[in-house]
């Protein structure tokens, strides 16, 4: 794990040095029985990442190596984001697709490109590691929604209207944060009838609070039976911290509880990537999923040098105590390395206005990522002593998300 003293050290020289992928986090497979182990092989196991080309990863032997200890720990496959703000356009979208194609293809897991839910299945049986494309932006559209079937013919499945600021279909929750209190627009509902008719599933996570309300009441007029997801957001109910607050608003309720800097409940900002039980009881209202994350700069306010297998277990617990068994994923948001996302993240500030909140976090200690190989196994035998059935944890896993996809996929 890349301690407090080192991640500091490498932002003031800008990480001129290479990094292997996911360094940061601890590995726990060891830890875990052999029962857990064997279970998560033998299940299918999906996650979700967002390790960009040049930002998550440099050469593509990072991504080769990554999948083959995926796959062979059971990891099945995961939803990879290869649009965000790297990609303001569908041309950048096309290189960064045929860079993590090309990536992936060097692994010695066969790979499986995933165009239908029963993928995950067959790379399953098959020893494959399944590949499914997912968009955290609507900015590779270029402001016409028509453009949505080019995205769905280059195998995008999932794709949210916003990436944390304000585009074009919506207001990003960092918008939100910054005041920004307007929803779901025009041009994103045309997006969205464009998503549900060439059958990419609606995706919610990095969205602010009003547009997601607006998205789910909009889907639920005009698109019954097509549920969205959050495919990578924590329950702030978790944590029982505040996740609508604007800076202002949360300034005010620091001063008002007469906390300062330094203090251990001292917050820069709300937990603004984490979901309220209102948004999580709507998007089970129609049928969704809430996949949870375990990034550390999530975990408002604990920030580990290394998030253990019980905590992991305690945010789906978390999840499921507000969403029930039938309506939660895991979606770890894993990085692969922040060696390289820190860097960015400050040298795009505008994307990430938080007030500082993330950097915070990180120079706290929550450097890590969860990679999903080093943590399911252990989990497993977590959600187990908590009295989670195998039946249970098959759902959480994969299963719902498969039930999704098969609802939304054309």
């Amino acid at each position: 794990m890349i301690k407090k003293t080192l991640l500091s050290a490498c932002i003031a020289l800008g990480f001129t040095a290479s990094v292997n992928a996911s360094i940061e986090t601890r590995d726990w497979h060891n830890t875990a029985s052999e029962k857990a182990q064997k279970f998560v092989q033998d299940n299918i196991a999906i996650d979700f990442y967002a390790s960009p080309y040049k930002t998550g990863w440099d050469d593509p032997i990072e991504v080769a190596n990554y999948i083959d200890l995926a796959a062979s720990r059971g990891i099945t496959g995961a939803s990879v984001t290869i649009a965000a703000p790297h990609t303001p356009n569908f041309k950048t979208l096309v290189a960064e697709h045929k860079a993590w194609a090309d990536a992936a293809k060097q692994a010695k897991t066969p790979i499986r490109f995933v165009n239908k839910p029963e993928d995950f299945q067959l790379a399953l049986e098959n020893g494959e590691y399944a590949v499914q494309w997912a968009s955290q932006t609507t900015m590779i559209l270029e402001g016409d929604a028509s453009r949505v079937k080019d995205v769905a013919a280059l195998g995008i499945k999932t794709m949210q209207l916003t990436y944390n600021e304000t585009e074009k279909a919506g207001v990003g929750v960092l918008s939100y944060l910054n005041g920004d209190k307007g929803g779901l627009t025009d041009f994103g509902k045309e997006v969205i009838d464009e998503m549900v008719k060439h059958g990419i599933t609606v995706d919610m996570s990095h969205t602010a609070y009003k547009t997601t309300m607006d998205m789910m009441n909009y889907m639920e007029k005009n698109h019954k039976g097509v549920p969205p997801i959050f495919s990578h957001s924590p329950v702030a109910s978790t944590y029982n911290c505040e996740p609508h607050e604007t800076i202002k608003e949360t300034q005010a309720r620091m001063e008002k509880n007469g906390l300062k800097k330094g203090d251990a409940d001292y917050r820069l900002a709300a937990c603004y990537r984490l979901l309220s039980d209102e948004q999580v009881k709507k998007v089970v209202s129609l049928g969704g999923v809430v996949a949870i994350t375990a990034t550390e700069f999530m975990m408002d306010g604990i920030w580990p040098d290394d998030i253990s297998p019980k905590q992991f277990a305690e945010m789906v617990d978390g999840a499921v105590k507000v969403a029930g068994v039938d309506h939660v994923g895991i979606g770890t948001d894993d990085l692969m390395t922040t060696a390289k996302v820190v860097p960015f993240a400050i040298a795009n500030a505008d994307k990430y206005a938080d007030n500082g909140y993330m950097i915070d976090a990180f120079e706290k200690g929550a450097a890590g990522c969860a990679e999903l190989s080093k943590h399911l196994a252990a989990v497993t035998d977590e959600l187990w002593k908590m009295g989670y059935s195998d039946d249970d944890l098959r759902k959480l896993y994969g299963g719902n998300l498969t039930r999704v996809y098969k609802q939304t996929w054309k």
